[in-house]
């Protein structure tokens, strides 16, 4: 609370106070039917309340000060929480960013074991096609076109578990379906 309201505050309520007793006077005057004292007791009741009016603009504008130090202090809270807030912002924009750069700089790579079943499909696919496209060989050339292809061999499916190491599945009668 600023002085000037606290003085303020307290001069307006000693004034109101001090006005009690000439009017307590004035009273006691009008029963006996004095007029000068009556009228010198209404000069002080005046007197009284207009100090008292005057402490109430002082508190008044000890108030005014007040409120506008109030205002002073939250504006800067604010700047300062705004300020606050927007290097907390530029931090994670930070953190993000190098964090994505991270993710960039290290792409997550997947290996593919090719099992020696594979290897084998492959060079037989591999010198197929090569075969083919400079007709040496006979077998892929002689094909009839409409015949059902022949598997080259009869490999069941292997499935890789999370460890890399190969899972012989039971047959069950359920289908498993992958999604890439």
């Amino acid at each position: 609370m600023h002085a000037k309201t606290m003085e303020g505050l307290i001069g307006a309520r000693t004034n109101m106070e001090l006005l009690n007793t000439p009017f307590r006077v004035f009273k006691e005057a009008r029963l006996k039917g004095d007029t000068a004292m009556m009228e010198r007791a209404m000069g002080y009741m005046n007197e009284c309340e207009e100090d008292a009016y005057e402490y109430k603009e002082v508190a008044d504008e000890g108030m005014k000060k007040d409120a506008e130090e109030t205002r002073k202090i939250a504006e800067e809270q604010r700047e300062e929480m705004i300020k606050n807030r927007r290097t907390e912002r530029e931090e994670q924009q930070k953190k993000l960013e190098e964090e994505r750069q991270e993710k960039l700089g290290q792409k997550p790579v997947d290996t593919v074991e090719i099992s020696e079943e594979g290897k084998v499909l492959l060079k037989g696919n591999a010198a197929a096609e090569s075969g083919a496209a400079e007709g040496a060989d006979s077998e892929i050339a002689d094909m009839d076109i409409d015949a059902p292809a022949k598997p080259k061999a009869d490999l069941e499916p292997v499935f890789y578990s999370s460890a890399g190491t190969v899972e012989q599945l039971e047959d069950a009668g359920t289908k498993v379906s992958a999604s890439v």
